[in-house]
């Protein structure tokens, strides 16, 4: 599968607004996939994401799951998605534990630290949300040439200076990179 013909059933999906049939496609897609410019990881993270999205975190669990035993490349480690609907099946410990594990492994990528650091805000752990904010935003390399890149890090930015309004911190010079064009 190429990343066009993934951007079309994407688009397509979203035009039928069915969060439930996009997951299956995705997932029945896995099933069966060989090889193509996406892996079979990423792959079934979109359908992960999308059984969250049909209101099933259970089947997006399994997905999030096969995901990592897999091993293929992926924007974000699945173990991020393990713990964010860990904690929405009110597992909170399971997913403090993976969370731990995943910054014990270091090697925090900072797409990974930003989906880290809005599951931990989301559910009310503002100093940890702050420090994978933080690792993510030095973990990064500056103002790299790609534009994901840009975006990842305005996010994280934005994110970590959201969670030290709600702690009641000053700014620091990591704060004063928002007002800095990269």
């Amino acid at each position: 599968m190429t990343r066009e013909q993934l951007d079309r059933l994407l688009e397509q999906a979203l035009l039928d607004d069915d969060h439930g049939a996009l997951a299956g496609r995705l997932d029945d897609l896995a099933r069966g996939y060989r090889s193509g410019d996406v892996s079979r990881a990423a792959i079934l993270v979109l359908a992960a994401e999308e059984w969250r999205q049909a209101g099933q975190p259970a089947r997006a669990l399994e997905c999030f799951q096969r995901a990592l035993e897999d091993g293929g490349e992926v924007s974000v480690d699945p173990r991020a998605g393990i713990a964010d609907t860990l904690f929405e099946l009110d597992r909170p410990d399971e997913a403090r534990e993976l969370v731990e594990s995943i910054k014990a492994d270091g090697r925090v990528d900072p797409m990974t630290a930003l989906h880290v650091a809005e599951t931990l805000l989301a559910y009310g752990d503002l100093t940890a949300a702050h420090e994978w904010a933080t690792d993510g935003v030095l973990a990064g390399d500056g103002c790299g040439p790609r534009e994901a890149t840009l975006r990842t890090r305005d996010a994280l930015l934005r994110t970590r200076y959201r969670i030290r309004v709600d702690l009641g911190l000053p700014e620091d010079d990591l704060d004063a990179l928002l007002d800095v064009p990269c």
